[in-house]
């Protein structure tokens, strides 16, 4: 998969609500009210990130859950991370 440039990547940003750019990936994080709804998030995000077969970079510590997404083959951001991403914040029901 092709590596976007730091042009295309920034474009797309314009329509993905909550993620930034930075150190060749993309990032984020989310705050629940309390530890089980994050672990259950995770769950329903590593399902999609299993049929997509893409893994994130994720850390959680109680109720946040911050996530970086790069494509390691590619050594930066590619069409399958946007992809990633969208999911998530569906699954997250991120809201404008």
């Amino acid at each position: 998969m092709k590596k976007l440039s730091d042009k295309e990547i920034e474009t797309r940003l314009e329509n993905l609500i909550d993620w930034e750019y930075y150190d060749d990936a993309l990032h984020t994080d989310f705050e629940f009210d309390n530890f089980k709804d994050c672990m259950s998030a995770m769950n329903r995000i590593a399902f999609e990130c299993e049929a997509l077969n893409h893994h994130p970079e994720w850390t959680n510590n109680y109720n946040t859950l911050d996530i970086t997404l790069k494509t390691h083959d590619a050594y930066g951001v590619t069409e399958l991370d946007f992809k990633l991403a969208e999911a998530i914040n569906i699954i997250v029901e991120v809201e404008e």
